[in-house]
């Protein structure tokens, strides 16, 4: 069996190791460290929750060593605030022997407090996009001495719209460096940025993108709308011991909070919610009043989901279908992990019912509907969304029209034909439509 001595880390960093009580290499941890030790580019397509922090902060680690420098020499870049508070305790926990000092920057805090604490020197600097750039244009952070750069969870920096920021950020470091990028998938938008910026990174694909984990069971009810998933919610969490640790996706912060408000009447002070219009000081602390067990659950959103490292999560709740199906795997990625069991139950409304097939599709994996239990209540009372949705939905209708309506067909000699000629168009494709998920559809209706 393998363990961490075969990388022959320094005993200040193997010490750190032990004591947090770490052992054995996760895969992706194994495969990169050699890669990155060669100083080669890297790009890792890994699930969340296979050691993706250690497999670069090791190898980078081990090639430390102090200069007499205030400007960063390894830069990590990650999509959102709590996760830059989570690397920053990781590169701490690890480097308590090493004399190694360590920011992490983000927005929403003053930013006059972060540039003073620049001005004290940093070794290694972890920040989001946006505030890593609004230092660096303010001539405050100096990018030039960067030798490492570290992008994490590179798809869903782009999914966020961080992509400007990061094109930016590349202008301004130095061409010779190592740069060692992780995702969880490989979209068309990673593929273009991976051409256009980096020379030919080695990859090294711990799962193939779409692959959801092994030990994660997967189900799913149809419900018609909101009212009557709140019922099954509630339903489940009074019947199903099972659920302890539970993370429930939404798709805005303003259902997060309107959830939050139905759960909390029936669990009071059970769940907590958290999206980007909650203070950071009141993310973190219900993030660790989660990791305490002193909450049930959380309730959150996908911006918010790539922050939430924490540790035995024994379900997620899909009370939204994701809105692309690459999220819907990140999502369920967050149980299950570290070789755990877990499981992901999605709450399936008809208007999502066409974003399922798709995350099946790409995952090559159909995911069981149960039957709605008989107890819940359906409820005919719609949300606001909901209503317009209806409404539009009506105003597409045609209407009929009666023999006695008021449209009478026109008169034979104002009836034109068109023969085509210089004006002819022709009628306008549709978009085509992916064959798979038309595919999976057709076969659906077969089997109602």
């Amino acid at each position: 069996m393998s363990s961490f001595e075969q990388f022959n880390l320094p005993k200040s960093l193997q010490k750190a190791l032990d004591e947090l009580k770490f052992v054995t290499p996760t895969p992706i941890q194994e495969k990169s460290f050699n890669i990155i030790m060669s100083g080669r580019d890297m790009m890792g397509i890994a699930q969340t929750g296979t050691g993706k922090t250690f497999a670069y902060l090791l190898p980078l680690l081990k090639q430390y060593k102090f200069v007499n420098t205030y400007n960063p020499r390894i830069m990590i870049l990650v999509p959102t605030r709590e996760l830059v508070v989570q690397v920053v305790d990781e590169v701490e926990k690890l480097t308590q022997y090493m004399s190694v000092r360590t920011l992490g920057i983000y927005g929403g805090v003053n930013i006059n407090t972060q540039k003073n604490q620049v001005y004290q020197g940093i070794d290694v600097l972890v920040g989001t996009p946006g505030r890593v750039m609004d230092l660096a244009l303010d001539g405050v952070l100096t990018l030039q001495e960067v030798t490492k750069l570290v992008i994490d969870e590179f798809d869903e920096m782009l999914n966020l719209g961080f992509r400007s920021q990061l094109t930016s950020i590349l202008t301004m470091l130095k061409p010779k460096r190592q740069n060692i990028l992780f995702s969880a998938t490989m979209t068309d938008e990673v593929d273009e940025m991976l051409e256009d910026y980096f020379d030919f990174p080695e990859e090294v694909t711990l799962a193939k993108s779409g692959t959801p984990l092994e030990k994660i069971q997967q189900l799913s009810y149809h419900v018609p709308n909101f009212n009557t998933k709140v019922n099954l919610l509630k339903y489940l969490l009074q019947t199903n011991e099972a659920l302890e640790r539970i993370l429930i996706f939404v798709n805005n912060k303003k259902i997060a909070d309107m959830l939050h408000d139905k759960i909390d009447t029936e669990f009071p002070d059970q769940f907590g919610v958290i999206h980007s219009n909650k203070s950071q000081n009141y993310r973190l602390l219900t993030m660790a009043s989660f990791q305490r067990g002193e909450i049930k659950g959380i309730i959150t959103t996908d911006v918010m989901a790539r922050g939430l490292d924490i540790s035995n999560i024994s379900h997620v709740i899909n009370f939204e279908m994701a809105e692309i199906p690459e999220q819907y795997i990140h999502r369920i990625g967050r149980t299950g992990r570290a070789d755990a069991s877990g499981t992901a139950i999605s709450f399936i409304a008809p208007r999502e019912e066409d974003i399922k097939i798709e995350a099946e599709v790409l995952m090559n994996l159909e995911i069981p509907i149960l039957e709605l239990p008989s107890e819940i209540e359906i409820s005919t009372q719609l949300i606001g969304p909901e209503k317009e949705k209806q409404k539009v939905k009506f105003l597409l209708k045609k209407p009929k029209i009666s023999e006695n309506s008021a449209f009478q067909d026109k008169s034979e000699k104002n009836k034109k034909v068109n023969l085509g000629g210089p004006g002819k168009r022709k009628p306008r494709k549709s978009a085509p439509r992916n064959r798979a998920v038309e595919r999976k559809r057709a076969e659906k209706k077969k089997k109602k």
